[in-house]
């Protein structure tokens, strides 16, 4: 029986198996799905489908750098023990290594990672581990120069936030500062330029109905809202914040005396904007004994 790239999906998702593995179990049981199933849970192929369903909030973000190209990937894992495991770390590692390669992350699933996919790699160590695993998301930047921090490291080049900072210039001292700052401060973005309107149209229909409740005349509203928005666009952008460093600067200012221009940057942290599983021990205890 012939083997279609259907067949194959079909059994990657209801296994969480690798595409090649995938592929195999139906070779070897002339492509009867139920059958394909069983293969792989003989050879403990199709583990990873039982952790799939599970929150993977933990894990490291990763950087790495190549000449003026620099990448910063997250791959989350269920518990912070995991990414304690020095088996998780290299194989975050290589995929950071890997991502040098790539442009998104769709195609660094499909990179190799010594003889296979990342996709297939990240499914072979949830089989082996036992918990959930997940290649969240990559960032692609590049610049003349390329800095990279990381802030609550556990290991080289990875931890829980990773920044890259691009710059034209040779004062990589300062741009090592940049990313600290920006570790700390979590700028929307780089400039005013580069702020989502809706964000700042948001922002500011909000700081409208504020001043309407102070019952001042419109003219006198017009006012404070440009000021108020001067002062949102100041704090939510990189080149606009006051300078952890030095604080009577911006980071703009500082720039410009370190002769440096920042022209990018990059900021993940593990678990951001995940919805976190809670869970409370007594009242699952309670549940039970109704049963």
């Amino acid at each position: 029986m012939a083997i279609t790239a259907q067949m194959v999906k079909e059994l990657r998702e209801s296994t969480g198996a690798g595409m090649m593995d995938a592929k195999k179990a139906l070779t070897e049981t002339n492509g009867d799905m139920e059958a394909a199933v069983d293969w792989l849970r003989t050879k403990g192929l199709a583990k990873a489908a039982k952790k799939s369903g599970r929150t993977a909030a933990e894990g490291l973000v990763a950087v790495a750098v190549n000449g003026g190209k620099g990448v910063a990937v997250e791959v989350n894992s269920e518990t912070d023990f995991v990414a304690k495991n020095g088996e998780f770390q290299s194989m975050v590692t290589a995929i950071a290594n890997a991502a040098l390669t790539v442009s998104d992350v769709e195609a660094l699933k499909a990179a190799d990672l010594n003889g296979k996919s990342v996709e297939a790699t990240l499914t072979d160590a949830i089989a082996k581990i036992g918990e959930n695993m997940t290649l969240r998301r990559m960032s692609v930047i590049e610049g003349q120069k390329v800095v990279t921090y990381i802030h609550n490291a556990a290991a080289d080049g990875m931890g829980k936030i990773g920044v890259l900072v691009a710059i034209n210039g040779d004062n990589e001292g300062f741009a090592k500062q940049v990313a600290m700052h920006i570790a700390a401060a979590n700028p929307a973005s780089l400039s005013e330029a580069d702020l989502d309107p809706a964000v700042v149209e948001k922002e500011k229909q909000i700081q409208m109905d504020i001043a309407r409740e102070s019952g001042k005349p419109e003219a006198v509203i017009e006012k404070m809202i440009v000021g108020r928005m001067a002062k949102f666009v100041a704090e939510s952008t990189l080149l606009g914040q006051a300078f952890v460093v030095n604080p009577d600067l911006t980071v703009a200012a500082a720039a410009k005396e370190a002769g440096v221009e920042v022209t990018g940057f990059i900021r993940l942290e593990v678990g951001e904007g995940i919805q976190k599983e809670s869970s409370d021990f007594a009242a699952e205890v309670a549940a039970m004994n109704q049963k």
